[in-house]
């Protein structure tokens, strides 16, 4: 047992100097019984790990040691947060584990992961590999999307742990921590109200307005370097704690991809295990067209991400900062998959699509005939369709706001929705689309 904060935690570690921190029966009793005593007491679990796999010489022994921390790790998801620290190489059983925890801390240099390594990969398909580019920190953090933080060495490794203590529970019948916040609640934000470009099709970064948003501007992201083109994070509103999704017009125009779907759709469960209200700012212009993405199931993997928001019972509170088209404006937390509040900027077009691919479809008759022109015809699509007042009129969105005020609207509406009742559900559990 150890402490973070003042914090109870538990926590367990490999020995690389003791059969290079391979999994032999005795140590797995002891892991065994630290993840038991977290369970029992509701105490968070932080494994550091450097391990070779299961030990050769207690042959299927060890691999029932294995077996029996993966149940725990299964047992425990959603009931205490689990924590992975990627500190030396891990091979084989040893990293299945951390792939069923929470979030998988690696460090550039130091920690390693893969099922085979680089000598039996040369073996048995004839590629040569090195560590690093097989299954180092920054191929998990940018690729496989696997890590979630990566570190310079494993001091800022362990400042990131403690990092993420300061937004999450002891376990799923807590509250998150509360902080005292010197940031005014009232605050405006006069900078948002530029923010936005002239031009539709030009990009802005999304992070600058999370900033602008949240406590101090402090946000603290999660995979940083993976599926760029979502946001993921922790901040605190008004001293609360929040996760925050948000689409990247920088990266990809913002568009959903199968990766970004993934990334979301987790954290968007983590948050809700643990009690954590989800901030969502949609700029969206809709799901990444092509075959890759087609034959790589982007119509299963949104769903991910649909079911995920769905599901979810904290308060949802979603500001729609320019585009919201088709499908993806329903998957990022609208009103009819019961977001609690939902808020739209001036600049903000909700459309079934843009007006430059619906002018093509409604008017393809007038265009060939070169009786109407498009700039025309798209003007007048994008003022009668691609705003937020249609929505609005609806109770779709719940008011159209200056962007500078969307920090007290924000704070507003957590004090509300936090009272809200949140009920579990009857059945076992749904079927996400895995």
């Amino acid at each position: 047992m150890a402490k973070i904060d003042g914090r109870d935690v538990m926590l367990f570690s490999h020995d690389a100097s003791v059969f290079g921190g391979s999994l032999g029966e005795v140590f797995a009793e002891k892991v065994i019984k630290v993840m038991d005593l977290a369970v029992t007491n509701r105490i968070p679990i932080i494994g550091i790990n450097d391990s070779g796999g299961a030990r050769i010489q207690e042959g299927v022994v060890s691999l029932a040691g294995y077996a029996e921390i993966f149940w725990r790790n299964v047992e425990a998801s959603g009931l205490i947060p689990q924590l992975s620290l990627i500190l030396g190489p891990c091979t084989g059983g040893a990293v299945y584990s951390p792939a069923i925890t929470d979030f998988t801390f690696m460090v550039h240099g130091v920690g390693y992961m893969f099922i085979t390594g680089p000598e039996v990969i040369k073996v048995t398909t004839g590629e040569a590999v090195t560590f690093d580019s097989l299954g180092g920190a920054e191929v998990h953090n940018v690729k496989s999307g696997v890590g979630h933080f990566l570190a310079e060495s494993e001091e800022e490794c362990f400042a990131q742990v403690r990092k993420l203590f300061r937004y999450i529970p002891q376990s799923c019948d807590d509250e998150p921590p509360r902080v005292e916040s010197t940031d005014d609640p009232e605050r405006a934000a006069p900078g948002l109200a530029t923010i936005i470009p002239d031009n539709p099709k030009e990009p802005y970064d999304i992070k600058q307005v999370i900033a602008m948003v949240v406590d101090g501007g402090e946000f603290f992201e999660v995979q940083p370097f993976y599926a760029m083109n979502i946001v993921v994070g922790f901040a605190h509103l008004g001293g609360r704690s929040v996760g925050v999704v948000a689409n990247q017009p920088k990266v990809m125009a913002g568009a959903l991809d199968i990766n970004a779907s993934d990334k979301a759709a987790r954290f968007v469960r983590f948050c809700d295990a643990f009690n954590i209200p989800l901030v969502t700012f949609v700029d969206v212009p809709g799901f990444l067209p092509g075959t890759a993405q087609e034959y790589g199931g982007i119509i299963r993997h949104g769903a991910k991400l649909l079911y995920a928001f769905s599901e979810a019972t904290v308060p949802k509170l979603t500001v729609i900062t320019r585009k919201a088209y088709g499908g993806a404006y329903c998957v990022m937390c609208s009103k009819h998959i019961r977001a609690d509040f939902n808020i739209a900027w001036p600049t903000a077009e909700i459309a079934v699509m843009g007006p430059e691919g619906a002018v093509n479809i409604l008017f393809r008759r007038e265009l060939a005939s070169g009786s109407a022109q498009r700039s025309e015809l798209v003007q007048e699509y994008t003022e009668r369709f691609a705003n937020p007042y249609i929505a609005a009129e609806r109770g779709y969105i719940d008011g159209v706001i200056e962007p500078g005020r969307t920090r007290l609207e924000l704070i507003r509406a957590l004090r509300i929705a936090s009272r809200k009742e949140r009920r579990r559900s009857p059945r076992w559990h749904g079927n996400i689309p895995l």
